[in-house]
Order: structure tokens, then C-alpha cells, then sequence
């Protein structure tokens, strides 16, 4: 089954910091770490993450792509979002190669994966993933290549195109134009 949600990659800017912030965090007694929060009237995933120091390196991307206006647009949008300890995992010089002009398509291509387009709640991904018979639930992003969720000891995670993991560690973060899901690695569409 395939799941499409329509967000945009600026709400991919909150952080760890962000979402303290805007929340409080939770245990939902399997070590998921769980985030609620609400932004304030008007904030936007955009206007949350260019709040935060922690998403420093997400908002420059999103800026270096062009991406700001779509992410501020009405929505509503899912973002899984990798904080700046997420960009460090990348290999060195990545992130400084990508925000250049002539790599624009690839840094694109790289953030509206993160990007689902709807609104969905942590606890509607899990049902989602716990509904499919084989445990796994396969969601379309924006740029069109499959991001797929299981659950593992307990804990959500995302496997990418390549087959590398990326755990959801804080969730449900509201903005005025969807959610924000934070992760802890940088996903690749291939």
C-alpha cells in the first residue's frame, strides 16, 4: 500500500531545540520518543524552523533550493525533518556541495523527499504500518520516490531508497500548515 502525504520540506527544518521548544517530549512506554506541540497562530513549518538555531543547516538548503515559498504555502504538509546533527552524519564537504547553485536539482530532489503531501499524526503513520500485513508501509513523497515505515524494537522508523535507517524521534509538531516529524538521519532518495 502506498501512503501520499502533501507537506513541505521547510517544516524539515525543526529541531530537537525547536520542538523542546514548542512542546514537550514523551515516552509512549516502548522507547518512542514523542513530541506534541502547537505552534503559535500563523507559524508556519518555515517560520518555526528558521526560529531555531538547530535546523541552521535544513533552512540554508531550503533557501539554497528555492523552497521557502512552497514550504510556507497553505498545505497541509508532513515533513520528516532532520535536525543539524543529522546533516554532521553526512560525509564532510556534502552539505557545502549541495547548497551550490549548479547542485540545486540534486539538494531539491534531496529535500522534497522528507516531504509528504497531507497531514498525518504519529499515532495514524503507526496504525498505517501496523495494518499492512508484512509490517512495512511504503510512503510516496513529494518527489516521488518511496520512503519506507516499520516499526523496530518498538520504535518507528524510515528506511530510505538505499536501505539506510533513520529513526523518528520526536513527533506531531504543529504548525499552521501541517506537521513536523523529527529524524535523526538525513534520508536519500537514491
Amino acid at each position: 500500500m502506498t501512503f501520499t502525504l502533501k507537506t513541505t520540506l521547510a517544516a524539515a527544518m525543526l529541531s530537537a531545540a525547536a520542538l523542546t521548544a514548542c512542546g514537550h517530549a514523551m515516552a509512549d512506554g516502548h522507547g518512542k520518543a514523542e513530541m506534541a506541540a502547537e505552534a503559535p497562530a500563523g507559524e508556519t513549518i518555515v517560520t518555526i524552523a528558521a526560529g531555531n538555531e538547530d535546523l541552521s543547516t535544513l533552512v540554508a538548503a531550503v533557501t539554497a533550493a528555492d523552497l521557502v515559498d512552497t514550504l510556507n504555502s497553505d498545505g497541509p504538509f508532513t515533513v520528516f525533518a532532520p535536525p543539524n546533527s543529522a546533516f554532521d552524519k553526512l560525509p564532510e564537504g556534502t552539505v557545502e556541495t549541495l547548497v551550490q547553485p549548479e547542485n540545486k536539482e540534486t539538494l531539491t530532489g534531496i529535500l522534497t523527499y522528507h516531504v509528504v503531501a497531507g497531514e498525518v499524526m504519529a499515532a495514524d503513520l503507526v496504525a498505517a504500518i501496523q495494518g499492512e500485513e508484512d509490517g512495512t508501509f511504503e510512503i510516496t513523497t513529494v518527489n516521488g520516490a518511496i520512503l519506507t515505515a516499520s516499526i523496530v524494537d518498538g520504535a518507528p522508523i524510515l528506511t530510505d531508497a538505499a536501505g539506510n535507517t533513520s529513526n523518528i524521534i520526536a513527533t506531531d509538531v504543529d504548525a499552521s500548515n501541517g506537521v513536523v516529524h523529527l529524524i535523526d538521519t538525513v534520508v536519500m532518495p537514491g
